[in-house]
């Protein structure tokens, strides 16, 4: 018999669910190694008609009418464009032009002539050597060629046809010579993506040396091919090839030997792998506006940002000199995967297994793929959050409105794409394997100067076609982290609200009246009227490594700072109901709170907890907020004293950082935004006076700013403050990145929302109309010191000094408020001519820990985010 509890214990049978599969076709490709990667992938190879694969491998490349037909959940290993980096006559043809527009970045390439159109540019080069009385050796290959087919090597340049299509190139006669021979490296890149460009360089690879030892090219040896060229397919059938199955002998040996032998002789390694790294990179960047022009074209309806349906493993063969500098030779898009040699069996694998799990290929793509693609149709069939167009003679309201629903959309996309970046980012991270993330770098200043590069790529080779690309790469959004995002959006839903006329919602406890002003006040308050403030107040700061106090002895009853003990204001929320507001006015001391709200507690009695990171936040659009905890009450803290040293050792860090925040405000206090040619009184003399005449200089500022000037001219105005910044925090904090600085990042927040909308965020600044700068820390959980606050308000006060005394120098050098032209972000300076604008501040004396710092002053010169 069954007993009664027999009947509840049964277990329910499931049926197993069918494990999804990954399939791949490589039909098109004739290297077994590839095969063998697939297998131990666990993807499942189709017949060689299906075109539905997840992934699909090609050894040669793609039509871009293949390209055109896949569907978003397959992956292809060809980029469209791409041979314009890897025919030899097509690198040359851009190189040459990259050179001429930068030429002092692009160093890494012999001198090169394509035949026959420079076919004449060569003999003159030829005569002026002859007159010069040097000869040079000259090496010749077929535009097209491959294999090391076709290459010979000359002195005499008089004897080269004209007509045939060649590229001839300067030989590189001192070498760096390994036991005598000559050698080549083969890099392997891995392009995961166009839009954005991201490049992998894999930390292994093959040095291919010569089989006859190296002796400087004459006349008696340039037929010697198995001395002067390095190609495998060309060494291969010379008898003394060395085949050998260790990594460390024979004339095949891997990359990462060759970094050991480079050590154990003295050599920087590091510098190897960096200048590798550059040359990489800055060839990709040439390559970059052809194969995204043609990706786009194949894939139209893609948005930026989303996942790419193309990668590539590219082979970089690239010849070391004796000062061991990288100079290229020359790109395959189709690197062979033979694997003749246990050492190529190694490398190789490593280089498409490492490739394969970075590509992140999920049996679930396929499914989310058809589910998204009926979703859309269906919001195209029914019209679903879809924005109404602006029928003609609209109200100013709805066109607000309009605009208002646009910006919200349009920032909701943004933020979608960088938690989708971060999420490919943390894959990344995980599954790397060997390769190294080139581009984009961790080093924010050599992304500045890779950005510059891509800039001037886009305008080199697109020029009158980019258009759209170049609002791209100024589009301000693209540059934000998802802190500044979520700002701006919440921006929006406070202007919706006030648009569409509804109560604004509370948005904290308090006001904060608790904040004390600014010690030092301008000479003039007034920028539009009597009433308007000339000094901003903040609210509250975000920072993802700021670290918060909390309560334990009561959700109900907050406290929110401590007079006597604490430097600052704890600005606190009640646990269920309340965010802080940052609906702060502009002059704080008229609103104050009725005391029995205060309630002053020890500094002692709190312990902090440390906030998550936004990698970890929900993915809403509201973020979680933080409470204030309390020890236990006396007669428990001796269970607690691990916590207690902790508390200590958390206060201490807090006090260190009040005073170099108030180094810090004194350093701003005595920044000084300079006139071209006149002196510190002077400029002071014109600010006061367009302050004095505003009524006159408010609607010409007015139009300057707002209308003259577009995103990336505005953006270049208050680089003239924030570059000085820049500069002068690391000496304050003793720190070598800036970024780490949690009073920089609170500066950068401020900086966006002074952009915000075209720059309305500054504009509001001069008015009382419009939101406040403070709005940026709206939901911020974070507390802002007074001493922070101080500093934001000076650093906006400059911001509004550096417009004013640009309008003025634009205004009185041009005649008119077009102030700056089209040439503006090419020209050298700030503006057109050869003055520039200084701030000036005080040099910071890294023997004293106080604001005791020497009076002498130093000046600052902005050019474009250098200082």
């Amino acid at each position: 018999m069954e007993l009664p509890y027999q009947s509840t214990m049964k277990r329910k049978v499931r049926k197993k669910k069918k494990k999804g599969i990954i399939t791949a076709n490589v039909a098109g490709t004739k290297f077994e190694i590839v095969r063998l990667v697939i297998d131990e992938m666990g993807f499942l190879k189709t017949p060689d008609e299906d075109e539905t694969s997840n992934l699909i491998w090609c050894d040669s490349a793609v039509q871009q009418e293949k390209i055109v037909e896949l569907q978003n959940y397959q992956r292809i290993n060809h980029f469209p464009g791409m041979g314009e980096i890897c025919r030899k006559d097509f690198l040359a043809r851009n190189m040459t032009k990259m050179i001429k527009s930068r030429p002092l970045d692009y160093t890494f390439i012999p001198r090169t002539w394509i035949f026959p159109s420079e076919y004449t540019q060569f003999q003159n080069y030829v005569k002026e050597l002859k007159k010069k009385r040097k000869q040079k050796t000259f090496i010749v290959k077929p535009a097209n060629g491959a294999m090391g087919h076709g290459i010979s090597l000359i002195r005499n340049g008089d004897k080269l046809p004209s007509q045939d299509h060649l590229i001839v190139q300067e030989y590189i006669e001192k070498p760096f010579l390994m036991e005598g021979y000559k050698f080549d490296l083969r890099i392997y890149i891995l392009v995961t993506s166009c839009d954005p460009l991201k490049i992998f360089l894999y930390h292994d690879g093959l040095v291919r040396m010569g089989t006859e030892k190296y002796i400087p090219p004459n006349e008696s040896n340039l037929t010697q091919l198995y001395m002067h060229l390095t190609n495998y397919s060309v060494n291969k059938h010379n008898e003394r090839f060395e085949r050998d199955e260790t990594e460390n002998k024979g004339s095949k040996r891997s990359i990462k030997w060759f970094t050991e032998f480079l050590q154990a002789n003295q050599h920087d390694v590091a510098k190897f792998w960096s200048d590798i790294s550059e040359l990489v990179v800055k060839t990709l960047i040439v390559a970059e506006p052809h194969v995204l022009h043609a990706y786009r074209m194949c894939r139209p309806g893609q948005p930026p940002g989303s996942e790419s349906v193309c990668f590539e493993v590219l082979g970089f063969d690239i010849l070391l000199d004796r000062k061991l500098k990288p100079w290229l030779l020359e790109i395959n898009r189709a690197p062979s995967f033979g694997t003749d040699q246990k050492i190529d069996y190694d490398v190789k694998r490593g280089v498409l297994l490492n490739a394969l799990k970075l590509l992140n290929i999920r049996t679930s793509d396929k499914r989310r793929n058809l589910a998204k693609q009926k979703a859309e149709a269906q919001k195209r069939l029914y019209g679903q959050n879809s924005i109404k167009r602006l029928l003609p003679g609209s109200s100013d309201w709805e066109q607000q409105r309009h605009q208002l629903e646009r910006r919200k959309e349009e920032l909701k996309e943004r933020l979608a794409q960088i938690r989708k970046q971060i999420s490919r980012e943390e894959h990344e991270n995980r599954h790397m394997g060997n390769y190294r993330r080139i581009y984009p770098p961790d080093d924010k200043t050599l992304l500045e100067k890779y950005e510059n590069l891509l800039a001037v790529a886009f305008q080199t080779f697109l020029s009158g076609r980019a258009a759209s690309f170049q609002r791209e790469l100024n589009n301000p959004l693209k540059k934000m982290k998802e802190e500044d995002i979520l700002d701006l959006l919440e921006q929006c839903e406070i202007d919706d609200e006030k648009l569409m006329g509804k109560a604004t919602r509370p948005r904290g406890p308090k006001l904060l009246c608790s904040m004390p002003e600014s010690s030092e006040v301008m000479k003039k308050q007034k920028y539009c009227s009597s009433d308007s403030s000339y000094e901003s107040s903040g609210s509250s700061s975000e920072s993802d490594e700021n670290e918060e106090y909390q309560n334990k002895k009561g959700d109900e009853e907050q406290v929110p700072y401590d007079l006597k003990h604490s430097n600052h204001c704890k600005l606190v929320q009640q646990s269920n109901s309340m965010r802080r507001s940052v609906s702060c006015p502009r002059s704080i001391s008229t609103h104050s709170p009725p005391m029995g709200d205060i309630r002053p507690v020890s500094a002692q009695q709190v312990i902090s907890i440390s906030r998550p990171t936004s990698a970890s936040r929900s993915h809403s659009l509201n973020r979680a907020s933080s409470y204030m905890k309390q020890l236990p009450p006396g007669n428990e803290a001796n269970s607690a004293n691990s916590e207690v040293s902790e508390t200590l050792r958390q206060l201490k860090t807090k006090e260190q950082d009040e005073d170099l925040t108030s180094q810090t405000l004194f350093v701003l206090k005595d920044m000084r935004i300079r006139f071209p040619g006149k002196s510190d009184a002077e400029s002071e003399l014109l600010i006061e006076d367009i302050i004095d005449n505003w009524k006159y200089h408010k609607t010409k500022v007015a139009s300057y700013w707002l209308i003259k000037l577009d995103s990336v001219k505005q953006r270049k105005v208050l680089d003239i403050v924030k570059t000085s910044i820049r500069t002068v925090l690391p000496r304050i904090w003793k720190v070598a990145d800036v970024e780490e600085v949690n009073l920089y990042r609170i500066f950068n927040r401020v900086f966006n929302r002074l952009l915000w909308s075209h720059g309305q965020g500054l504009w509001n600044c001069f008015c009382d109309s419009g939101s406040s700068w403070e709005s940026i820390f709206s939901r911020s959980p974070e507390m802002v010191t007074p001493l922070q606050l101080q500093c934001c308000q000076r650093l906006v006060e400059l911001c509004k000094q550096c417009l004013l005394v640009v309008y003025k120098y634009a205004t009185d050098t041009r005649g008119s408020l077009s102030g700056i032209g089209p040439d503006w972000g090419n020209s050298r300076y700030l503006l057109p001519g050869s003055t520039q604008f200084f701030m000036r501040t005080p040099i910071y004396n890294t023997k004293y820990n106080s604001p005791g710092m020497t009076r002498s002053n130093i000046l600052f010169t902005s050019r474009y985010g250098h200082s």
